[in-house]
């Protein structure tokens, strides 16, 4: 089973792994990745962030990404949850876990919906610091991030 869901309250990363893995008694592991807002960025002290998206055209996009892991490895079920709205220094802002029969498989695709996701899901970064708000700017390091999987098939 496979879940998406984009929204503005806070959640529980084990109350969700915990909902993947329950009742199959087939999944050999589960693998999770939890994004948290930290309260440093490019050397200043963040106090807020603020994340947006365009709503349908996000949840579809993710949609296509976790479509794609599921026809790269053998998956029990997915969830991937992301945060919108205002967030606090330590506030989980994403989850991605992935359940499968071995554990390859679920580090692979965990890290590949990561990856896919923080470069080709619309979402937008306005950080609060001491000197005011600014947008954040897509890093490099995903783009490479993203690009390494196109060499796997």
């Amino acid at each position: 089973m496979n879940e998406i869901r984009i929204q503005s309250e806070p959640f529980d990363p084990n109350i969700e792994v915990d909902i993947l893995r329950a009742g199959n008694p087939a999944i050999g592991g589960v693998v999770s990745f939890i994004g948290l807002m930290r309260d440093i960025n490019e050397g200043e002290t963040v106090s807020t962030m603020t994340l947006e998206h365009y709503p349908g055209m996000t949840e579809k996009s993710l949609q296509t990404i976790v479509d794609e892991a599921n026809q790269r490895w053998d998956l029990l079920g997915s969830r991937v949850v992301h945060r919108v709205g205002e967030m606090k220094p330590t506030d989980p802002i994403v989850l991605v876990a992935v359940a499968s029969t071995h554990r390859g498989e679920a580090f692979q695709a965990c890290e590949f919906i990561i990856d896919f996701l923080k470069t080709r899901a619309p979402f937008w970064k306005k950080e609060s610091t001491p000197e005011g708000s600014r947008w954040v700017d897509a890093r490099h390091s995903d783009d490479e991030a993203e690009a390494r999987w196109k060499l796997k098939t």
